[in-house]
């Protein structure tokens, strides 16, 4: 009998062991590599959806630049208290105006075919028709792509690189939506 309570004894501590090693990692891989977000709201469509997780990329930005077209989790403007998912349109030097409904990046007009040919970009309060910003060493101009429905850079004006949390990399729910987040390219830029 003593045998057998050594086993499951044995037994007992193994599992633990494990559970206690797969908790370890997993809360290691949430602090510091991967996070989990929802999509709120319709600021992304058509290319997410609400109600949408996602797993965000923490690490990308640690050695590497956030990029044009890249899509992005940050703390939200004014107060920071809420993580948006929006797209980088203007990089740090580069001029961002609107004009007649279209996005120009120092003078040239923004191809954004992952959008649809219907999409009229329209100023906002930060930005408003015909006007121009030129970002900062460190500030990225960010937009949702329905733009009807976004509340982004235009409205409230350039975000900081320490705001940004990570690049939004896959899409896990729901399951008929899983994959890679998608990469857009822009032509000449």
């Amino acid at each position: 009998m003593n045998i057998y309570l050594r086993r499951l004894g044995s037994f007992i501590l193994d599992v633990l062991q494990s559970v206690v090693l797969a908790l370890a990692i997993f809360m290691l891989a949430y602090l510091f590599a991967f996070q989990p977000h929802q999509v709120r709201g319709r600021s992304m469509l058509p290319n997410f959806q609400d109600g949408e997780y996602l797993l965000t990329d923490k690490v990308s930005y640690r050695t590497g630049v956030p990029k044009r077209g890249d899509v992005i989790v940050f703390a939200a403007p004014p107060n920071r208290n809420e993580d948006f998912i929006k797209r980088i349109i203007g990089l740090p030097g580069e001029m961002v105006s609107i004009k007649e409904g279209k996005i120009s990046i120092n003078n040239k007009v923004v191809d954004e075919s992952y959008l649809p040919k219907t999409t009229n970009t329209l100023p906002g309060l930060f930005l408003s028709e015909g006007g121009s910003i030129t970002l900062g060493h460190d500030e990225y101009f960010v937009m949702g792509d329905n733009r009807d429905h976004s509340s982004d850079s235009r409205i409230w004006g350039p975000i900081k690189r320490e705001d940004i949390v990570g690049r939004a990399w896959v899409v896990y729910w729901p399951p008929q939506d899983a994959g890679p987040v998608p990469t857009v390219s822009y032509a000449g830029f």
